[in-house]
């Protein structure tokens, strides 16, 4: 696994190439197009992206977090190997949302819930861009950086709370893995649910 940066463009923002193997990668995709993957809601609207949640899902309808199906065994070593690139402790990262962008699919411009802390992503199929960008003044500051074929990120700190990040509509389709950890806030709501 190689660094994709000598010096990180946003503090926070750590990633590397070849997380996974291609056999890795294509075992992978194999299981997430075994899902029973559906497209991303959002207070009604239907998003082009298609989706799939284990240990944790929140429903932007409802506006709530509540637990799911486990991690099955098969992303169970992922996710631990994810912990250790991000240096978290084991069992820190409680949810995976696994997502297929079909072309046409991307993601628009957002920060992810408050209710969770850390985000790694794993990067399958093709390449993309996630773009960043950062208010200042009239207009935003702007970053691109590469998410290539099987490699990995993690958000913390500057990049995952001060930024928001988007991808653009793919051409060819791409999967991905996002692993998330739980702030104190996300756990006071699945208390308060639970």
């Amino acid at each position: 696994m190689r660094d994709l940066f000598d010096h990180s463009p946003i503090a926070g923002l750590t990633s590397a190439e070849e997380f996974v193997t291609a056999a890795e990668e294509s075992t992978l995709i194999a299981k997430i197009d075994t899902l029973d993957l559906a497209p991303f809601r959002f207070q009604g609207w239907l998003g082009k992206r298609l989706t799939h949640s284990f240990g944790l899902h929140y429903d932007f309808d409802r506006g709530a977090l509540a637990t799911t199906d486990p991690l099955p065994d098969w992303l169970r070593p992922i996710r631990d190997r994810a912990e250790r690139f991000a240096g978290l402790p084991a069992g820190t990262l409680e949810q995976a949302l696994l997502i297929r962008y079909d072309p046409g699919a991307g993601i628009g411009w957002h920060r992810d819930r408050p209710h969770f802390e850390h985000v790694v992503g794993i990067s399958l199929g093709t390449a993309a861009a996630m773009r960043f960008r950062q208010r200042a003044g009239e207009r935003f500051d702007r970053i691109s950086v590469p998410l290539p074929p099987r490699g990995i990120y993690h958000l913390q700190g500057e990049a995952r709370y001060e930024w928001e990040h988007s991808i653009a509509a793919m051409t060819h389709t791409r999967w991905s893995i996002t692993l998330r950890s739980l702030s104190e806030r996300g756990r006071t709501m699945l208390k308060r649910a639970g």
